[in-house]
């Protein structure tokens, strides 16, 4: 039974489209406002919408745009109008929208678009991220250059620094419209010759050279003597030192083919500017292909993720990230992910000695106030680093000690015994 969702803030139209589509079969939801559209539309996945133009909180030309900017329109969208807004709901069309009925709404037509609606072809399935969507940032720009000039000559190539999701990113960035792919990682069983024919031309995929068994690790060794036979591109990845997989039982031989073209992924630290629009675009993939819930970051989860210390994760950094987001996503009861969603699931080894931890309160606060708060804890840790070393805190601040003096006592901070030096 086809899930219809009536958006309109008119409740005896609400109820009079209600009554007509129950008693031809449909389950109907309604909703009187963008918010509770917003609501249903994330929780029940309607088949289609009937959608009011006029609404007080938010219109529905606004609500549908939100819903194509974000993703969102995986359902036909219909909009409702009065004769005054005829021409605002066929430019909607632009926007998505299937169709459009003019109130009153005669009963025919009703259902008639209705039913048009809904044998409507669904939109395709988003196609999988690749670095393509990073394009803007020039470290990732430069790194996918790489990639495709190493693929190009070689058919093994080994992404150190990823593995899993991060990594399938950057291995699809070198897979042709309709070429086969194959997850060896996938495959339990011995692979054949017919299985690698007909993945010619396509590319075989490694997301953790590390969590394969002996016979995944026999298979991969059989794709190697033919790939380049077979025309085949075999992309593989790994965080773990290929030294630590031989002294596991890898066969040497192997390990020597595997790791002879490698490239190691950008390391985020030194990139954090460029993190809010990483993290936004991983969230927005997530969301795109149904793996979570309607989700948004709020600039304060920005600016908290912008200052996790990535130093501590150069060697997988990028899995640190790709798993962060979709934690979040899974995770937040809300759908804007605020900066006490990302203190909640930083890992521990992240918040360990974490900076952010003590920045992500000052977020929420007016900009005098978490100026001030920010001063403290920056010369209090400074303090602490010189020992109380007055000398070496001005050195280090580039304040004179007078006015360091004068600052320190504005901030109520007091000096040990040594604060005299």
């Amino acid at each position: 039974m086809a899930i219809i969702l009536v958006v309109d803030d008119e409740v005896g139209i609400r109820e009079l489209l209600s009554e007509i589509l129950i008693d031809e079969g449909y389950d109907v939801r309604l909703a009187e406002n963008a918010c509770a559209a917003r609501r249903v539309r994330n929780e029940l996945r309607p088949d289609l919408v009937l959608l009011d133009i006029w609404m007080p909180d938010t219109d529905g030309i606004s609500l549908l745009k939100e819903w194509h900017v974000g993703g969102h329109l995986n359902m036909p969208v219909v909009m409702m109008s009065g004769h005054g807004t005829i021409d605002t709901a066929v430019e909607a069309t632009r926007f998505g929208a299937f169709d459009f009925l003019e109130k009153p709404i005669a009963l025919q037509k009703l259902l008639g678009t209705v039913q048009k609606a809904l044998k409507h072809d669904a939109p395709p399935p988003r196609p999988p991220l690749t670095l393509e969507a990073f394009s803007r940032l020039p470290f990732v720009k430069e790194f996918r250059r790489r990639l495709e000039q190493a693929a190009a000559k070689a058919p093994v190539v080994l992404i150190k620094g990823a593995t899993a999701g991060m990594a399938e990113i950057a291995a699809r960035t070198l897979l042709a419209p309709r070429a086969p792919w194959l997850d060896l990682s996938a495959t339990s069983s011995a692979l054949t010759q017919e299985a690698l024919e007909k993945t010619s031309g396509g590319i075989l995929f490694v997301p953790d050279l590390a969590a394969l068994g002996k016979m995944q690790q026999m298979n991969l060794a059989f794709a190697v003597d033919r790939a380049e036979k077979l025309n085949l591109q075999l992309v593989l990845a790994c965080t773990t030192p290929l030294s630590t997989l031989a002294e596991h039982g890898w066969d040497a031989k192997l390990l020597a083919r595997v790791g002879e073209i490698w490239l190691a992924m950008p390391a985020l630290a030194g990139h954090a500017d460029e993190l809010p629009e990483i993290a936004s675009l991983l969230l927005t993939n997530f969301v795109e292909r149904g793996e979570v819930p309607a989700r948004r970051f709020s600039t304060a989860a920005l600016n908290a993720l912008r200052t996790l210390p990535w130093k501590k994760h150069a060697e997988a950094s990028w899995n640190v990230l790709y798993g962060l987001v979709r934690n979040l996503a899974l995770t937040a009861l809300d759908e804007e992910i605020g900066s006490d969603d990302v203190a909640r699931v930083m890992p521990p080894e992240v918040v360990e000695d974490s900076p952010a931890q003590s920045f992500l309160p000052l977020f929420e606060q007016p900009l005098r106030e978490a100026r001030d708060a920010f001063e403290k804890l920056y010369f209090e840790h400074h303090l602490r680093q010189e020992g109380g070393n007055m000398t070496r805190l001005a050195e280090r601040s580039g304040l004179e000690r007078t006015h360091l003096y004068r600052k320190l006592k504005q901030l109520d901070i007091r000096l040990g015994k040594r604060g005299e030096e």
